[in-house]
C-alpha cells in the first residue's frame, strides 16, 4: 500500500543532508561484482569519515579510520546479523575497506579505501561510442542545428550510445558528454561545508547527533549491557562515567586538565576510546575502597579514567602479592 507522504514546498528541499554513493561503483566494470546493498553500506562508511576527520582519528601513518559496528550496519541497513557480516565481507573482498582488529575487547578499526581506480592497462577508453554504418543518419532527418540530425564529422552515429537504432534520438541525453550533473559525487571526502551556515537549532542537533555516536561507541567498548548486568547497583556510577567520556570526546576545548596538568584533547579522547569493561570495573573498585573525602569528583573521575590503562595491571599485581603474603602469614 502506498504511503500518504507530503510534498516538499518552497526551499524545504534544501534543508536535508544526504548520503553519497560514488557513481564509479556503478559505472566501472571492476565494481560490477559488488552487490548494490554493499555499495550503499560503503556510502554510509564514507559519511562516517567526516566524524573521524573532525576528531583526528588518524593512525601513526596519518591514515583516517572509522568505527562502524555490525549493530550500526544492522540498524541503518535494516538487515540481520548474517547479512551485515556478508556486506562487510563483500566490501573487504573487493578492497573498498580494510578492517584491523585491536583485540582485548576493543572495537575494530575500519579503513575506508579510496574508490578511484586507475584506467585498466591496455583497455579501450571508457564509453567509446560504436562506429556507425556508412551513410546512416539520425531518425530526425533535417535539423537547423549544426552537427545534429546528420552523421557525425568522424563518421560516428549521433544515435543514443545505448539501445538500438529503433529508439529516436530524443531519448539520448548524453549526460556523460554534457556534464549536466551539478552535484558531483566523485569529490574529496568529507564534502566542503555549505555556503549557508547552520542555524542555532541545527548546530544543536548536530552536536546531539555527535554525542549519540560517541555514546554508542563508548558503550560498545566497555561492554555496557554486560557491565550493567554484573553491577546493577552501580548503574548510576556507570552512566556517570559514560557521560563524562562523551562530554570530553565532544568538547571543542584544545586541552583537558587532568591532575593539574594540561593534556591535548585528542590524546585524552584516544585514551578514553580505548577503555574497556575491565578498566571501568577497576576504577569503580578503587573508588569504593577510597576512604578520603573527594572535593572535586569530576576531576577525580577524569584522572582515574585517564590513568586506568597505566595503573590497572600494577594494581592487580600488587593485590595478588598482598593476598599471597597475607595467606602465608596466616599459616
Amino acid at each position: 500500500m502506498a504511503l500518504n507522504l507530503d510534498y516538499f514546498y518552497g526551499r524545504e528541499s534544501e534543508q536535508y543532508t544526504f548520503y553519497r554513493i560514488p557513481k564509479v561503483l556503478f559505472t566501472d566494470a571492476r565494481y560490477h561484482s559488488v552487490p548494490a546493498e554493499a555499495k550503499l553500506l560503503y556510502g554510509l562508511l564514507l559519511d562516517r569519515m567526516a566524524l573521524s576527520v573532525r576528531n583526528s582519528w588518524l593512525d601513526s601513518a596519518q591514515r583516517v579510520f572509522i568505527y562502524f559496528t555490525l549493530e550500526d550496519a544492522m540498524a541503518m541497513m535494516g538487515c540481520g546479523h548474517n547479512k551485515a557480516v556478508r556486506l562487510f565481507a563483500d566490501l573487504e573482498k573487493i578492497g573498498l575497506i580494510e578492517r584491523k582488529r585491536q583485540g582485548l575487547g576493543r572495537p575494530v578499526r575500519i579503513y575506508v579505501k579510496n574508490f578511484i581506480l586507475p584506467p585498466e592497462a591496455g583497455g579501450p577508453p571508457p564509453e567509446t561510442p560504436p562506429p556507425s554504418a556508412a551513410g546512416q543518419t539520425s531518425a530526425f532527418g533535417k535539423s537547423g542545428l549544426p552537427g545534429r540530425g546528420q552523421t557525425a564529422r568522424k563518421g560516428k552515429s549521433a544515435l543514443p550510445q545505448t539501445g538500438s537504432p529503433d529508439f529516436p534520438k530524443a531519448n539520448a541525453n548524453k549526460t556523460e558528454g554534457n556534464d549536466t550533473e551539478k552535484n558531483d559525487t566523485e569529490q574529496s571526502i568529507p564534502p566542503s561545508p555549505p555556503a549557508v551556515q547552520p542555524t542555532g537549532a541545527q548546530r544543536q542537533q548536530m552536536r546531539m547527533d555527535e554525542m549519540d555516536l560517541y555514546r554508542e561507541l563508548i558503550q560498545e567498548n566497555i561492554g555496557y549491557d554486560l557491565l550493567l548486568q554484573e553491577r546493577s547497583y552501580d548503574a548510576a556510577t556507570i552512566d556517570g562515567y559514560v557521560d563524562l567520556m562523551v562530554d570530553v570526546c565532544c568538547t571543542s576545548r584544545p586541552y583537558i586538565r587532568i591532575s593539574g596538568e594540561e593534556f591535548p584533547t585528542a590524546v585524552v579522547k584516544s585514551r578514553f576510546l580505548k577503555l574497556t569493561k575491565e578498566h571501568l570495573t577497576y576504577v569503580m573498585d578503587c573508588l569504593q575502597q577510597n576512604t578520603t573525602r573527594i572535593t572535586n569528583i569530576r576531576a577525580y573521575m577524569l584522572a582515574a579514567l585517564y590513568n586506568a590503562p597505566l595503573t590497572l595491571e600494577q594494581y592487580y599485581t600488587s593485590l595478588v602479592s598482598h593476598n599471597m603474603a597475607k595467606g602465608f602469614d596466616s599459616q
